[in-house]
């Protein structure tokens, strides 16, 4: 259970994160620590209104602390930083966040189309699930700092499939306020997810360039969405390089805009 911050949290007001523990919470995550004062004072009161809303429970013995809950906290509204509090929305359909200690295994059951039924187990660092709980592990969670440079982070992975769940089915689109939006972010991320899936196929198959992001994105449009959505948040001018219009799409959409970036 959390210390000081678990007792706030049952007082249904936003708990009050010490400077201290702030501070070396943005030294430990070179993307934090990189945004502009402004930007980690606003992202300190996002995560303090997010704490004040989720229940954070550890799982396989994992005893949880106020670091761990700050670190994750932090992290799943860097995405949220410049769409403010209105942008908290997004992530009211659950409170529940379990923290296994590494990652965890799922056991999977998938049909093909010749209707045979096949079991397997598949190893997570994450999962988000529809109207429920969000799971990470917090190996995955600590080494953040490290992972970014490969533009990966568990945090913003899971919390990117929430975004994109807000409006139904996780499809790689998130909720936008008219068809029109609607028809230029499909335009733009069908045609990059397609070139992506080429260039996973040439390196797998024919000994190509691997891509620069986890090939896992080739899985599904949600999982490219959650993809490339964690590199443009931790790694934004390596990323650019390679998905020039999507960092514009997410400019857009995450509303950051010219402001300085991670």
């Amino acid at each position: 259970m959390l210390t000081c911050l678990r007792f706030l949290l049952h007082t249904n007001q936003a708990p009050a994160i010490p400077e201290a523990l702030w501070r070396e919470t943005l030294a430990r995550y070179p993307f934090l620590a990189r945004l502009s004062s402004d930007q980690q004072a606003r992202l300190c009161r996002l995560a303090r209104e997010f704490l004040a809303g989720k229940e954070f429970s550890g799982a396989q013995g994992l005893a949880l602390s106020d670091e761990m809950a700050v670190a994750i906290a932090a992290q799943a509204c860097l995405p949220l930083l410049h769409l403010g509090r209105a942008g908290l929305k997004l992530y009211d359909d659950f409170k529940g966040i379990v923290v296994h200690p590494g990652a965890m295994l799922a056991r999977r059951e998938r049909t093909d189309a010749a209707g045979v039924v096949h079991r397997y187990n598949e190893v997570l660092a994450g999962e988000a699930m529809a109207g429920g709980p969000v799971t990470l592990s917090w190996q995955d969670v600590a080494d953040s700092g490290e992972s970014a440079e490969r533009g990966q982070n568990v945090v913003i992975h899971e919390f990117i499939h929430k975004i994109d769940m807000r409006d139904g089915a996780a499809n790689g689109c998130p909720p936008l306020p008219s068809r029109a939006a609607h028809a230029t972010w499909r335009a733009v991320m069908e045609s990059a997810y397609e070139d992506f899936k080429s260039q996973v196929v040439m390196a797998e198959r024919f000994g190509g360039p691997a891509p620069w992001l986890d090939a896992y994105g080739a899985q599904s449009p949600a999982e490219f969405f959650a993809v490339t959505a964690e590199a443009y948040f931790v790694n934004q001018t390596r990323f650019a390089q390679d998905f020039a219009a999507l960092a514009a799409l997410f400019d857009a959409f995450f509303k950051t805009g010219n402001s300085p970036q991670p």
